[in-house]
């Protein structure tokens, strides 16, 4: 298999659910941002073993709109707007699994996030708290125990993964602009990609997140299933675009007495646009750079906006 075929898929699965809202789910988002989960050969581990390293930045600019509530550190919001710059570096090791079929891979991501966040607390805590705050610290880490690939012929391949996020990032109940969720969250992952054999590609990935409780303000968010599709047409020169799309379900009710207030608080979310990309080599790295705007069209229960990222990464094999 070409190499340069199987290095982008490595930042998927560090990026597996990467989001940087901490807001439907507490704040009103939960970890995803719609469509931005899903990159370039999603389903491909590649079976080549060596390190992989990559940098992403993701921009989230978003309001919740109507005059809704929204639970936010135990109080309530009639109001939401927020902008969000979070940045992860990734670093992934593909495992020597000899050759056959299956491929293994780990990986961990470190996050920095700056937060911009405006809201009206109305809540029954009745704690003095600004209706806007600000700030850049460290978020939740990211971490990949484990992902496996299996390769049906070379066109065809799956990948599972369990990422987990982990409660490393700052996270204070008197702030609003929290870049740590103060939780676990597990999501397993399964990633399905089609390539055409013409430098294009069709992927899908789906998954469930599972969040723990936030012992801070006794919520908890409910389960979210997400679900993003990517197709790109290859342009030559190791260029390619396409449309990158995403569709974001809650499908059990947050827990927890703001919660109960507003029965549940289920949220959705569709948006899609364009991406592009290029893949070639650079120095002794196989490397790869992609971008892609994904606006918000469908929510609820959610904050609606743009969402817009950058993508660097390199591959030692």
């Amino acid at each position: 298999m070409d190499k340069a075929l199987v290095v982008r898929p490595l930042l998927t699965l560090c990026l597996l659910g990467s989001s940087p809202l901490a807001l439907a789910a507490e704040g009103g988002v939960g970890r995803p941002i719609t469509g931005q989960q899903i990159y370039s050969n999603a389903g491909i581990i590649p079976p080549e073993p060596g390190w992989v390293m990559s940098l992403t930045s993701i921009y989230y600019d978003g309001e919740l709109k109507g005059g809704r509530q929204v639970p936010i550190i135990g109080e309530l919001s009639s109001g939401l707007e927020m902008k969000v710059s979070y940045t992860m570096a990734n670093f992934t090791h593909v495992w020597d699994s000899g050759k056959g079929r299956w491929n293994y891979a780990s990986a961990i991501g470190v996050p920095v996030q700056y937060t911009d966040v405006k809201a009206s607390l109305t809540g029954p805590r009745g704690r003095s708290v600004g209706t806007e705050d600000s700030g850049t610290q460290f978020a939740d880490m990211l971490l990949t125990p484990i992902a496996a690939g299996y390769h049906f012929n070379e066109h065809d391949h799956i990948a599972f993964s369990l990422p987990i996020y982990v409660p490393t990032g700052a996270y204070n109940d008197n702030r609003l602009a929290n870049p740590g969720q103060n939780n676990y969250t597990f999501m397993p992952t399964l990633s399905f990609t089609h390539l055409d054999g013409h430098g294009g590609e069709f992927s899908l990935m789906g998954t469930v997140q599972f969040y723990t409780e936030n012992h801070s303000t006794d919520y908890r968010n409910g389960n979210i299933f997400a679900l993003d599709a990517l197709w790109t047409y290859g342009l030559g020169s190791g260029w390619s675009a396409g449309l990158a799309a995403g569709y974001i379900q809650q499908i059990s009710d947050d827990k927890g007495d703001t919660a109960d207030f507003l029965h549940g608080y289920r949220g959705r979310s569709v948006g899609a646009g364009p991406t592009v990309g290029w893949s070639g080599k650079f120095a002794d790295a196989q490397a790869n750079i992609s971008a892609r705007w994904i606006p918000e069209f469908d929510t609820k229960n959610r904050p609606e906006g743009n969402g817009v990222s950058l993508n660097l990464t390199l591959a030692f094999f």
